[in-house]
């Protein structure tokens, strides 16, 4: 007997950067049946908690609070300096740079954090389990989905495997009873699921783009409908840290204009649990609600009722004209719109390359809780309406990623079939490469390149080796070429044109034997950088495709795909 003929309930997982939630259902309900948990330790009727932990001594070995409530909490046996609560900590894991990663106290590790923080929710996901299904074994009736980012690399999700069975969510670390599904991937198949259906799109061979817009990124894949209910990827998936807590930090910016830096410090420090009331407060009445129609809006925040603390900490002339004020700090229209369009710029530069990479896209839907944002609903519709026949956002938008997890995991129970499962196939540990690899670049022509090579802008295209034939390499093993930067200073995108041949020290791209492998198309904002806005492009090698992804270095924008050769065969050995 298979150990899927165990499995009684499903459950998805979307441990997010900034807030995290889960998804159950019985394998016997319909998938409508899917239940979103809304009970949260110190908060409830909301469908995520935050990704936030609270110590209860400095040794940082048992867990004082988590979630919503350790915003507020303050253990008495932690110092003043130490008693923030730990965040953010999933940001040391993937891509991401090391300016993003928040700096842990000592001897906290990420590890450590993840797992504890894995360890209570385990604890109200088996809560949950027991109270709507009596007699349910979590080890044994129980498949668990677990929500990655895309760009996490295998070493990344045994990390987290590690973590999940430290944190007892599964009984051993190879478990099958845990898999993982991609955010992007579990955000298409809810809009398969729900949207798709709702607006008639069913038909084999649609394409649409999903844009879940995170806390701290937003994330764009494109997809195809093949047949009976499966999803292809047509482009490359793009990121970029340009979520909506980037516009709560814009908000912190401002006020920190009125009362002063070292106000700001302090107040982090000394009343952190006040600061989040206030962002909560921002969000309520500001973020959420702003459509960017009506130029009257505007926000008086009464400083001295939600943020006592603030006012013991602010001196000097920022405190006598905040008197004058009686604590009060205003956004008008032009001031919050002004936090927003900047954001949104970066999002629709995103979708513009998107589209520009695929074939015609029949829809966009936004998910993600800044996609319930109505005045980013309403820029995306107005710029991309005549372009996309239907824009749209699925019902509960920021459940859609843990929805379609657990959604994930109910087409697995449904096929037995172990050989869908995370894309597994025959791993290959090492292969010997039999091409090489590489990128078209444009260096300035110099003397003794040959002329009739030189170009109308001075310049001449030649093959930059990246991976050489003959290289042993190991499965997702990378090959980086770091530093790569505009020819031009108005440049606002880049393209990186990848090549292969069978030949051994290739020169140009148009050489005999020179293939065409595809292109990754990239965003370059930030143009009053000029040309110094370097990237770092890297190539690796899968069980049966290649992969590739480009990052900008000076502000984390990331953007990757895969590529699968007719000849792909031969390039194990």
């Amino acid at each position: 007997m298979s150990w899927m003929d165990e499995i009684r309930i499903v459950v998805g997982l979307d441990f997010g950067t900034t807030y995290s939630g889960f998804s159950s259902y019985h394998c016997g309900e319909d998938i409508g049946d899917i239940r979103v948990n809304d009970d949260w330790p110190g908060r409830g009727g909301v469908l995520k908690t935050n990704t936030i932990l609270q110590y209860e001594t400095d040794d940082f070995k048992k867990v004082d609070s988590w979630g919503y409530k350790a915003l507020y909490s303050k253990p008495s046996k932690r110092s003043t300096v130490e008693a923030r609560p730990i965040e953010l900590f999933k940001l040391y894991l993937g891509n991401c740079l090391d300016k993003f990663k928040p700096k842990l106290p000592e001897p906290l590790t990420y590890k450590k954090a993840i797992t504890d923080y894995l360890c209570e929710m385990g604890k109200l996901i088996k809560k949950t389990v027991d109270k709507n299904w009596p007699g349910i074994d979590f080890v044994e009736n129980v498949l668990l989905v677990l929500t990655i980012p895309a760009e996490y690399s295998e070493n990344d999700k045994a990390i987290m495997r590690e973590c999940a069975y430290k944190a007892d969510l599964i009984n051993n670390k190879f478990s099958e009873k845990l898999q993982f599904t991609t955010e992007p991937e579990a955000a298409a198949i809810y809009c398969m699921y729900s949207s798709i259906k709702e607006y008639k799109l069913t038909k084999p061979g649609t394409n649409f783009m999903v844009v879940d817009c995170g806390g701290g990124t937003v994330d764009l894949t494109t997809r195809k409908l093949l047949e009976e209910n499966q999803l292809g990827e047509v482009t490359e998936r793009a990121g970029d840290f340009c979520g909506s807590t980037f516009i709560d930090k814009k908000f912190i910016e401002l006020l920190e204009r009125e009362v002063g830096k070292p106000a700001i410090d302090l107040f982090i420090n000394k009343h952190y649990g006040q600061l989040q009331h206030l962002i909560q407060e921002f969000c309520q009445n500001v973020k959420l609600p702003f459509t960017g129609d009506n130029s009257d809006f505007s926000y008086d925040f009464d400083l001295e009722s939600v943020t006592p603390g603030l006012l013991k900490c602010v001196t000097g002339s920022e405190k006598d004209s905040m008197k004058e004020k009686e604590w009060v700090f205003t956004l008008d229209f032009d001031t919050i719109k002004s936090m927003f369009d900047p954001i949104i710029d970066r999002i629709f530069e995103m979708i513009r390359i998107q589209l520009k990479n695929s074939e015609k896209c029949s829809a966009i839907f936004l998910v993600g809780g800044f996609g319930q944002s109505k005045y980013l609903q309403k820029k995306v519709e107005k710029e991309f309406g005549k372009l996309v026949e239907n824009i749209s956002i699925p019902n509960q938008p920021i459940a859609a990623v843990m929805r379609g997890a657990a959604i994930y995991g109910k087409s697995l129970y449904e096929s037995k079939n172990l050989k869908n499962m995370n894309n597994s196939k025959c791993v290959i540990a090492t292969r010997v490469l039999k091409y090489t690899f590489g990128i078209k670049v444009s260096p300035l022509w110099e003397y003794g390149d040959p002329p009739d090579r030189l170009t109308s802008n001075g310049r001449i295209h030649k093959f930059r080796c990246i991976a050489e034939r003959e290289t042993n390499s190991t499965t997702d093993q990378e090959f980086i070429v770091e530093d790569l930067v505009p020819i031009s200073t108005d440049q606002t995108e880049m393209s990186f044109d990848i090549y292969y041949t069978k030949e051994q020290n290739p020169v140009y791209c148009d050489e005999p034997g020179m293939k065409l492998l595809g292109e990754l198309l990239i965003s370059l904002p930030d143009v009053h950088l000029g040309t110094n806005r370097p990237c770092t492009f890297c190539l690796s090698f899968g069980d049966m495709e290649i992969k590739v992804r480009a990052f900008n270095q000076i502000n984390g924008q990331n953007y990757q795909t895969k590529f699968e050769l007719n000849e792909l065969s031969e390039l194990n050995d």
